[in-house]
């Protein structure tokens, strides 16, 4: 299991951030697309860098087009000689539309269309065939030798992507190299919903199961002592009540027999009455999201939870040394369980 850091993207403070992640022993760092575009300060990354992977996760797909992702992927792939992985998302319809300006689709059918289009762009420019897409949505069919990237050692980045339901997972499991769910999910609904989506997905796409890459980060709650993992267990109470009020997301709740919750989680959300979001989820709930213990713990918990389904995960504990998070990696490197 490759274990990822999850950084921001303060770009002054980025070059030191991504040589000591690297030196401790992590395997990725992810930036998220939120006040900041991703793609630069991964770059900066790659510039003192030489081993660790750069992803983003997640880029907003929709608020591009395949050609001008394509691109970004593209460069930065090449800049780190590989070490690139493209993480998409879709965020939601009213950041699209109100936020980005950009058209709204059918969400899966869209990201299904999106992706492929990439696929078709990288046959171009890797492999030398005619630029040839004509979807629904996106057309791409002009690709002159002026503007075709010509440093391709480096091959097509691999792509994953974002999904919570059965319908983009699927697409995932179609189109991408791999899928990145959602924090907020359980071993429940990864077993009962996403794995069986992949595997049907998976029929239809040229990727074994063994080079399809799942990706999942889940909520933990961990310290160098149990005031400090008490503290983590109410924000992750939190971040539980806040992903829980999301219509979306309902269907995750529902798999546990709690969708009866997301309404009156959302209710207090558009009052922002945060306290009684977060009072709301039971330690029941907050157990099944959330992996809570000592650092040693919550690796071991991953393992047994996770290890035989999940390719990718991240381990953040803010107060722990750096010595005491290269044990925990070196634990998670050595498959112990």
């Amino acid at each position: 299991m490759k274990i990822d850091a999850t950084i921001g993207a303060d770009l002054k403070k980025i070059a030191d951030q991504a040589r000591r992640l690297e030196a401790i022993g992590y395997n990725g760092i992810k930036v998220a697309e939120l006040e900041h575009d991703p793609f630069l300060p991964l770059t900066l990354a790659a510039a003192y860098t030489s081993k660790i992977e750069l992803i983003t996760s997640v880029a907003v797909a929709f608020a591009r087009n395949p050609m001008s992702m394509a691109h970004l992927a593209h460069d930065l792939n090449a800049f780190s000689d590989g070490r690139f992985i493209l993480g998409l998302g879709t965020q939601v319809k009213p950041h699209i539309t109100k936020r980005f300006g950009m058209p709204w689709h059918k969400a899966p059918r869209q990201m299904r269309e999106f992706i492929n289009a990439m696929h078709n762009i990288f046959d171009c420019w890797y492999d030398g065939y005619d630029l040839e897409f004509e979807g629904e949505y996106y057309q791409h069919t002009l690709m002159p030798k002026t503007f075709t990237p010509k440093n391709i050692a480096a091959d097509r980045p691999k792509i994953l992507l974002s999904a919570t339901g059965p319908l983009m997972t699927k697409v995932a499991a179609e189109t991408a190299d791999g899928l990145i769910m959602h924090p907020f999910s359980t071993e429940k609904f990864i077993r009962e919903v996403n794995i069986p989506a992949i595997e049907v997905g998976l029929q239809n796409s040229d990727l074994k199961r063994e080079d399809f890459t799942i990706d999942f980060a889940p909520l933990i709650a961990t310290g160098k002592s149990d005031e400090e993992i008490n503290a983590a267990k109410e924000v992750a109470r939190g971040r539980i009540a806040f992903y829980g009020s999301t219509p979306g997301y309902k269907m995750v709740l529902d798999a546990h027999g709690w969708g009866e919750l997301q309404p009156e989680l959302n209710f207090l959300m558009k009052q922002h009455r945060t306290e009684e979001m977060a009072a709301l989820i039971s330690d029941e709930i907050l157990n099944e999201f959330t992996i809570i213990g000592s650092p040693m713990e919550v690796a071991a918990e991953m393992l047994h939870r996770f290890g035989d389904i999940i390719d990718r995960s991240a381990f953040t504990a803010p107060t722990l040394s750096d010595d005491a998070i290269a044990e925990v990696l070196a634990y998670f490197h050595a498959g112990e369980t």
